[in-house]
């Protein structure tokens, strides 16, 4: 009786084990690929937003509070780093980016904090989108941005925020299925 709790109590330290091994790889999985998507693709802007719209989505369905915090600045970072989404329009970027670290952190709460997935992501993407909107029209009425900005601030944030969080919606539920029959 005494050798069986023993092989229990060894099984639940081994499960735990491979719980944060796992957590810890999806982390750094998720934050090597909302840095470099943005640092190594560049461009179109609708592939790289979506593609990063999804680390996002695929974040706050996945990881806890603390570790979503990487993937919600490495994106903007990457962007920067790369200087080729806005091409010559790039340095302007960097007065944007506390601002989409805000509309990312929108996006992945809204959905984390939604009972249902998919209506937290519609939420979520309008209200990042009129946030990012909004802010941009403020920047350029005070001469800080041009007015190009307006354009990637507004409707494309909509339509990368959905496509993104569909497509990482639907990466976790594969994801769901394929550790349920582990």
């Amino acid at each position: 009786m005494e050798m069986e709790k023993v092989e229990i109590t060894a099984l639940k330290i081994k499960s735990q084990q491979f719980i944060k091994t796992r957590e810890m790889a999806e982390v750094l999985i998720i934050s090597i690929a909302a840095l470099m998507i943005p640092f190594s693709l560049g461009h179109p802007q609708l592939l790289v937003g979506i593609l990063v719209n999804a680390t996002i989505v695929l974040a706050a369905l996945n990881l806890k509070n603390w570790q979503i915090l990487p993937i919600l600045l490495l994106p903007s970072i990457g962007v920067v780093s790369r200087g080729l989404i806005f091409g010559p329009l790039s340095i302007f970027l960097v007065y944007m980016v506390p601002f989409i670290w805000l509309g990312n952190l929108i996006l992945g709460y809204s959905i984390r904090g939604s009972k249902y997935k998919w209506l937290g992501l519609v939420i979520g993407a309008v209200l990042k989108m009129a946030f990012l909107y909004s802010i941009a029209v403020i920047l350029i009425k005070l001469h800080v941005l041009p007015k190009p900005f307006a354009i990637s601030m507004g409707m494309i944030q909509l339509y990368t925020a959905l496509a993104g969080g569909v497509l990482a919606l639907s990466i976790n539920g594969i994801k769901n299925k394929i550790f349920k029959k582990i």
